[in-house]
């Protein structure tokens, strides 16, 4: 199997989004855009177990979209780029038009003879 460089750019769009397929996933980047997080507070501010926590932050590290560093015993999470906040804004843009456009089209329906 190739590595990340060698593959298509289409594949690594879809490890990606894969990536990205998890609530728990979005609310991690999520705070972690506002400021790095220690993994006690994301636990705390997210509400998951410490083992599912655990795991999803293994998933949005090896995308590389957060970076973790090790302070004493705590181990600090940071998003690997400002681009994350970019890429969750367009996101949501784009989930507002698209369910703009849901609502639109009901309403169109629902004054349908």
């Amino acid at each position: 199997m190739p590595n990340a460089a060698e593959q298509p750019l289409y594949v690594a769009k879809a490890e990606l989004f894969r990536a990205l397929g998890h609530p728990t996933r979005i609310r991690i980047l999520e705070l972690l855009v506002e400021r790095e997080r220690p993994v006690s507070e994301l636990m705390a501010a997210i509400g998951v177990e410490a083992s599912s926590l655990s795991q999803h932050l293994a998933v949005v590290r090896h995308t590389g979209l957060a970076i973790s560093t090790r302070v004493g015993n705590t181990v600090v999470y940071r998003v690997s780029s400002p681009r994350v906040a970019d890429f969750l804004a367009i996101a949501r843009s784009v989930l507002a038009e698209t369910l703009g456009r849901s609502a639109e089209t009901l309403a169109h329906l629902d004054d349908a003879p």
